[in-house]
């Protein structure tokens, strides 16, 4: 029989590399989509492609958007600044609906692929404030889910899977190096240079470097 199958949303970033070490080591054959939706860090599509390459992924899907034709977030905005210091309610980091679009996409492709489990790695301990991590969403969207496909309607339900949602940075980055991570290969910064540089300075260096201090591992974060 075929290994089971799962779609995993892969950013190139530390939590997501870390989700597919763990779907591989629960069994998984996986296959890993990202997204080039006009962010402004465009390494992290380098680096995706490097993190499936490395882990041996069955296959990696780079799917195109236009995330930026509607904007409202500096991540797809040139014109909004980039915070390079934490403050109060959700940041203007944040992209209008970026994870259920992303969730979207990966549902139909599990849909063609015959596969049941979609992995993501939020997380709703160290994460920035963004309403599309907690784990009511990815309670809600698994509903929709089921209702909206004919997979679902047929009975052969979908599980939306987020293994980081409690575990904090230093949890995530103690399991990654237990299954053989290799973070030189990521980028977390949400300004990272064309040669995945990043700037040490943005909510998303900040929480990933306090993550490896925490857990008593060294960062291989390039800044530039």
């Amino acid at each position: 029989m075929d290994q089971k199958r799962a779609v995993i949303l892969l950013s190139g970033g530390l939590d997501s590399a870390t989700v597919v070490a763990m779907a591989q080591a629960e069994g998984y054959s996986c296959y890993t989509m990202s997204f080039d939706y006009g962010q402004r860090h465009r390494a992290e599509l380098n680096a995706a492609a490097r993190v499936a390459r490395d882990m041996g992924v069955v296959e990696h899907k780079v799917i195109g958007l236009n995330l930026n034709g509607i904007g409202g977030s500096a991540l797809t905005d040139s014109s909004i600044d980039v915070p390079e210091a934490p403050g109060e309610g959700i940041p203007v980091t944040y992209v209008p609906a970026r994870n259920t679009v992303f969730l979207s996409l990966a549902l139909g492709w599990a849909e063609v692929l015959n596969a049941r489990d979609i992995f993501i790695g939020v997380n709703a301990v160290d994460y920035s404030g963004y309403p599309d991590c907690r784990p009511e969403f990815v309670e809600s969207f698994e509903r929709m889910a089921n209702l909206a496909t004919k997979a679902g309607v047929e009975g052969q339900g979908f599980r939306i899977l987020a293994p980081l949602q409690n575990l904090s940075k230093a949890d995530i980055v103690k399991a990654g190096v237990g299954l053989g991570v290799d973070y030189s290969l990521t980028v977390s910064c949400y300004q990272a240079d064309d040669d995945g540089r990043a700037c040490g300075k943005c909510d998303s260096c900040r929480l990933r470097a306090e993550g490896f201090q925490a857990a008593g591992i060294t960062d291989p974060t390039r800044y530039f």
